[in-house]
């Protein structure tokens, strides 16, 4: 089943999608949200060789609610910034993150949230995934911005995914 299957949730919700998209219930869609529901996943399992296994679950709760209210607060600065920056220019800067978080699965999450939460941008990975330089919009202290960012997001992700 799971050679058939290898990502049954992700089939369940390709079948789905396909249906709400084109909002027909016809057999030739029936047939093409099958047909996409099983051939995708089968065609892309090569792309992904390792399983995500997450150790925590309710940590993945926590870490959404924490990055949902970072980019409202987010989003409130960035204007503010903006709108005063005749009186006071933005501080912008480039940072580097020492990490000790090394999963894929985990730096991959955190790539997305600095590139959701408005102000930062992820700019480069190490090599050895040692160290992330990120460009903050708007930076007076870096150290407190280091911490906080380790504390806020690479931490959590380290319990869910390490």
């Amino acid at each position: 089943m799971t050679r058939l299957f290898p990502a049954p949730l992700l089939s369940a919700a390709l079948f789905v999608l396909w249906l709400l998209l084109n909002l027909s219930v016809s057999p030739g869609n029936l047939v093409l949200a099958a047909a996409l529901a099983v051939l995708a996943p089968l065609l892309m399992a090569p792309l992904r060789p390792q399983h995500a296994y997450v150790r925590k679950p309710m940590a993945i709760a926590r870490l959404i609610g924490r990055v949902g209210i970072d980019v409202i607060v987010s989003n409130l600065q960035v204007a503010r910034i903006v709108l005063r920056a005749g009186r006071r220019p933005p501080h912008s800067r480039f940072v580097h993150i020492p990490l000790e978080l090394r999963d894929a699965h985990g730096l991959a999450a955190l790539s997305t949230i600095t590139t959701v939460v408005p102000g930062t941008v992820w700019s480069e990975l190490a090599l050895d995934r040692s160290v992330l330089l990120l460009h903050v919009f708007d930076l007076d202290d870096e150290q407190s911005f280091i911490e906080h960012f380790k504390a806020t997001y690479e931490r959590p992700l380290m319990e869910i995914f390490e």
